[in-house]
Order: structure tokens, then sequence, then C-alpha cells
């Protein structure tokens, strides 16, 4: 119930910049648009590059990085103006914040999903159901960006966050097979892809939008890992940033 009443906030604060959610939804879709005009222009791109089937799901998860900004500068916002500060004194434990921050940006990563694969129907994307199924799976490899989101937040001030939260998405852009089949670079440079999360979150949706199920659990679950391993270094230093104020 604390942690509900919380996230009601925590929605309407989101709900009151629009702008920085329809970028997070808006800029992906121009990217569908430019990629796919390119690619009927010049039809010998490699289809394992830029096919909508395969374009489409990194454009989802490229997304979701846009809910660490989202959610860092609200928190970062939180403690800057020392709202944080009173509502200590709640009976709220630090799960409390962390799951009340995390509840409004659920259906928002969920909305992104949709609009993304939907969007992609224009451009040839088959609909199946296994398009239900990559919407369902985006929302916990959400929980990686969150759990990002949430770190920055506790850690620096609302001027930092940005430029933390744009490597983010750089990272989650290039090193996730977004742009390009890493297996056509290999050597170290896929390997260090393969060992962080983001090349796992792009294949665990494009597993599931191409009916592959089995393979979609192996990616999850080193997706959601990660994702837990950073909530767990968020809930420290949330649990610290308590106690110093």
């Amino acid at each position: 119930m604390r942690s509900t009443a919380f996230a009601g906030r925590n929605a309407k604060e989101l709900l009151r910049d629009p702008l920085t959610l329809i970028f997070g939804i808006g800029f992906p879709v121009v990217l569908i648009t430019l990629i796919s005009v390119m690619r009927r222009s010049i039809p010998d791109i490699p289809n394992a590059m830029f096919g909508i089937e395969n374009f489409a799901p990194g454009m989802a998860v490229f997304g979701l990085s846009f809910l660490s900004l989202f959610l860092g500068i609200l928190i970062a916002g939180d403690r800057d103006s020392s709202y944080l500060a009173r509502i200590f004194a709640s009976p709220m434990t630090p799960a409390d914040y962390l799951w009340g921050y995390t509840l409004p940006l659920l259906p928002v990563a969920a909305a992104q999903g949709v609009v993304c694969f939907a969007y992609a129907l224009l451009f040839d994307l088959k609909f199946t159901v296994n398009l239900l199924a990559a919407v369902l799976v985006l929302v916990p490899v959400s929980l990686l960006f969150i759990a990002v989101g949430i770190l920055a937040g506790c850690t620096l001030t609302s001027r930092q966050v940005g430029g933390a939260a744009s490597i983010v998405v750089n990272l989650a852009a290039w090193l996730s097979g977004t742009w390009f089949d890493l297996g056509m670079i290999g050597g170290a440079f896929e390997r260090i892809c393969r060992v962080l999360p983001f090349s796992h979150a792009v294949d665990a949706v494009k597993a599931a939008v191409s009916g592959d199920f089995g393979a979609v659990w192996g990616h999850l679950g080193v997706t959601l890992l990660y994702a837990a391993v950073i909530y767990a270094a968020g809930a420290v230093l949330f649990g610290r940033r308590m106690k110093g104020e």
C-alpha cells in the first residue's frame, strides 16, 4: 500500500513532463522510418542487418534505455528538492521506495513496445501472436534500465544524470547488436558485447518475435541477473542515503 501510493505520486510527476516520454517512444519510431526507407532505396543491404524483423526488436529495447534518463532525473530531482529527506520520516523501507519508483515505468515500457511493433507493421513486419509475447518480454527487460536509473539517481545530481544516462543510451545502441550483427565484427568486441547485458536484452526480444521461446529464457536470465545486481547496489546506496538524511 505504501509503495503503491508512492508509485502514484511518481506517475503524476512523469506525466507532468510528457516530452521525455514522447521522446522515448518517438525516437525509435523515427529510426525505424529512416532505416526502412533506406533499405527500400538500397536493396542490397543484408537482411540480417536491417531486416525489420531484426531491427524492430532492437529499436524496442533501445527505446527502453531512455527509462534510465527519466527515472534518474526524477530521483535526483527529489533529492535536490529535499523531497526525499522529508518523506524519509515515513515508515517506508528502501524496498518500498525502489518499488514505488519502478512500478510506474512498467506500463510505460509495455506501451513503448506496443507502439514500436505496431509502427513496424507499416514496414512489412508480419503480425503474429509472437509480437504480443515480445511486448511481455520487454517488461522484465525494462527492469535493467530502470535499475540503472535508480542507481544514477541515488548517486548523481540532476545535471550529472543526463550525461550518465546518455552513456547508457549509447552503450545500449552500439553494444547490443541493434545496428549490426555482432558476429560480423567478432573477436574481442563481440566477446565483450556478449558479456554485457544489452545484447542479451535484444536477443531475448528477437527470439520472442521469431517464436524461439526456448532461447528467450537464457537471454532474459542474463539480463535479469544484471538488473538484480544493479538493483541491489541501488538499494544499498538508497539505504545509506536514508540514514544520512
